[in-house]
Formats: C-alpha cells, sequence, structure tokens
C-alpha cells in the first residue's frame, strides 16, 4: 500500500478523477500484477499456512473473509482507502493504515493499527475547504473466528475495533472522535480452489466533538456486503463486489439520514513469495440523502470509494 502525503490537485465540478497518488497506485498495481503473479498455484482452501495460501480475507475488495492464520502467524499490511466525489466542488479523502496482524491463539486475531490521512476539498456544500495531511488515529482490531470453513459448511468470524482519531473523518477538521465497528464476517469456496464467496454484515457507531465550536456529533452506519472472486490463473483472483451503506443520526440507529449502493470490480494477486496485493475501486449507483431528491446520496457518501492493500506473510 502507498502511502499518501501530498496534497491532491482540485477537480472542476463534474469532471473529478482521481487523485495523483491513487493513479500512481494503480499504474504500480498493474504493473506488479502482470510481472510478479506467483507461478505456483494458490490453494484458498487453506488459510495462511505458507507462501502458496490465499487469505480469504483479502481476496474480495471492501469484502473481507472469514480466515484469521494460524496460531503464531505474523502479518505486516498498508491499507489504503480514498473517497473521491461530493454533489458539488471538489472532494478527495485519502487513509492509508498500517496494521500489524498476528494470531495469538487459534481462533483469535488481535491488530494493532496506526493511521494517516489527506485531505483536498474545495467548494463543498457544508464542508470547509481544507487542504492538509496528518496523523488520523489508532485502532485495535480483535478477530474470534467461530466456525472454520475447511470443516464447517463456510467460514464465519466476528469482528470488533474500538478506533480513537483526532480528525473528523469527513471533514478533516480537528476533533476528539471515538467509535467502534462491528462486522460479521462470512465466505464459502462455491468451487473449491477456484470460486469464492464472501458476505458481510457490519454496524458502527460514532461520536464525534468538533474542537472549532465545541459541536458533537452522534451517528451511526449500517452496511451490508457480498463478493464473489474466481482464480483466472495461479495466484490471481478476479470478481466483483456489492456494497449498501445506510447512514444515521445517532448512536442507535436512530434516524436514517442516507443510504448508497455501490459497486465494483475486485482483484487479488501473489506477487511471488509471501507477498499480496488486493484492490478495488467501488462506484455509487443508488442512493438517497434523507428527504432530498436525486439518484444517488453525496452528502453522506461519495461518489467513488477505492481501496488497496498490500501485505507481506511471515
Amino acid at each position: 500500500m502507498l502511502l499518501h502525503r501530498w496534497p491532491v490537485r482540485a477537480l472542476p465540478l463534474g469532471k473529478a478523477r482521481p487523485s495523483r497518488a491513487l493513479v500512481w497506485a494503480t499504474g504500480l498495481m498493474v504493473a506488479a500484477t502482470l510481472a510478479g503473479v506467483e507461478a505456483t498455484p494458490a490453494d484458498p482452501g487453506k488459510s495462511k499456512s505458507g507462501p502458496g495460501a490465499v487469505d480469504t480475507e483479502d481476496v474480495f475488495g471492501f469484502t473481507e473473509g472469514s480466515d484469521i492464520g494460524e496460531a503464531g502467524d505474523l502479518e505486516l499490511e498498508a491499507d489504503s482507502i480514498g473517497r473521491f466525489g461530493k454533489r458539488d466542488g471538489s472532494y478527495n479523502a485519502l487513509s492509508t493504515t498500517f496494521e500489524a496482524k498476528y494470531t495469538a491463539i487459534e481462533n483469535f486475531r488481535i491488530t494493532p493499527s496506526a493511521t494517516i490521512t489527506s485531505f483536498d476539498i474545495a467548494g463543498v456544500t457544508g464542508i470547509g475547504d481544507r487542504i492538509a495531511g496528518a496523523f488520523q488515529g489508532l485502532a485495535v482490531d480483535l478477530r474470534f473466528r467461530l466456525l472454520r470453513r475447511e470443516w464447517a459448511p463456510f467460514g464465519l468470524t466476528f469482528s470488533v475495533e474500538p478506533r480513537w482519531a483526532r480528525r473528523d473523518g469527513t471533514s478533516g477538521a480537528p476533533a476528539d472522535q471515538q467509535g467502534v465497528g462491528f462486522s460479521l464476517l462470512a465466505d464459502k469456496e462455491i468451487v473449491p480452489g477456484r470460486l469464492i464467496a464472501g458476505f458481510n454484515l457490519l454496524y458502527a457507531p460514532e461520536r464525534t466533538r468538533l474542537h472549532s465550536n465545541a459541536e458533537t456529533k452522534q451517528e451511526s452506519t449500517l452496511g451490508f456486503a457480498a463478493a464473489i472472486t474466481a482464480r483466472v490463473q495461479p495466484g490471481l483472483f478476479l470478481g466483483g463486489e456489492a456494497r449498501y451503506l445506510r447512514h444515521y443520526d445517532g448512536l442507535g440507529l436512530d434516524r436514517l439520514a442516507g443510504d448508497a449502493l455501490y459497486l465494483g470490480p475486485t482483484l487479488y494477486a501473489r506477487l511471488g513469495g509471501t507477498w499480496w496485493l488486493s484492490a478495488t475501486w467501488n462506484s455509487q449507483v443508488a442512493g438517497r440523502a434523507g428527504s432530498a431528491g436525486g439518484a444517488l446520496d453525496l452528502a453522506n457518501f461519495e461518489r467513488h470509494q477505492a481501496r488497496l492493500r498490500l501485505g507481506v506473510d511471515f
């Protein structure tokens, strides 16, 4: 995963395009994929158990699989997420999270992480103009594997991730932000070794207190995601995913503020040895912001969301 530290050029209304950072990342991703996909067959029927194994956690895009590795496994990962486009103006937000995933005992993994962000915002209604990059916050992801897909009809893992941030995730304004993400991650091999499907259910309440005016916001997100991917050659999987997100005012899903449906392709590649890469680009195809008109919700969500992950297993 690449580190996004530089500002992104503002884009004219109606002609939004990805930042330079993401263009470079995409170019490097394609080059690495074409040049370095491993020559030995990957076996998605196993969790992390060697250089040739495919980890279903990462084989999709924003959707994640149930694998957490075996006791003693360690993985380092950089996870970059880009969010682009609002109803008006120019909106580009990039975050990169650095993670150390350690499976402490069988069926339990702990992942501490740190995130940096950059924002390039101009002329967006309701959000102040901002060009800045800074340390964002810390989190720890705890995963409990409930069912192993090798032995059960499907794999199932529960994740809880407390988070703390020093900036608002949408505007980039200085703030105190606390939240927690709850996820239920399921996957199944439809055709062993060749076709894998995944389904996610998530709930994420969040409280934000802005430094500028002491305003406090309480919000929550409910989401569903489904994905399918197929091995097109040894070490290379291509697929697609659909995500439906609902944004609420209040921590307990109190009042619906808007919803959005995203669709996009996914890619997963072993780059040789213990390195791997995962990427996706999702576009909002339907949605509605509260009682406002329009075919999309570009108040609570972005027009495009992208994710690029690079990891190494030990």
